[in-house]
């Protein structure tokens, strides 16, 4: 691989790194949960790929993302991008649904469903057709 020097020459060195960012480099948000008189303001951690990015240094998400193609980078990226999957998705059980959403359909998470409503679940190639009536 060209360009800059790796950041990081091991996974554990990478990993710690990483748990660093989770423990004392996410950004603490006050947001407002509930409505009505029932809201509070409360203080929440807000970890993000970019700020995970930032903060190990690198330039680009995508060189943070080409790490996960080296030799044993793999899981810790995986694992890293895994639990800011998490916290987005618990985000959707408080009520910031909308960035929460958004987010995760960045980590390929999918709003749609289909229907079969001509087939039956069947392969169209399967289907007998009888033109005769």
């Amino acid at each position: 691989m060209a360009g800059a020097p790796p950041y990081f020459e091991t996974a554990e060195e990478l990993q710690e790194a990483i748990s660093n960012y989770f423990e004392d480099g996410v950004k603490v948000r006050e947001v407002i949960v509930g409505s009505g008189k029932s809201a509070q303001v409360v203080k929440m951690q807000v970890p993000t790929i970019t700020g995970l990015c930032y903060y190990l240094g690198f330039q680009s998400r995508q060189s943070f993302y080409d790490y996960e193609k080296r030799d044993g980078f793999s899981y810790t990226i995986k694992r890293a991008r895994l639990f800011i999957e998490q916290h987005y998705e618990e985000m959707l059980q408080v009520g910031n649904t909308t960035g929460a959403i958004f987010a995760l359909k960045n980590f390929d998470w999918k709003d749609k469903s289909e229907t079969d409503i001509t087939t039956g679940g069947e392969k169209i190639d399967s289907i007998k057709v009888n033109i005769n009536g």
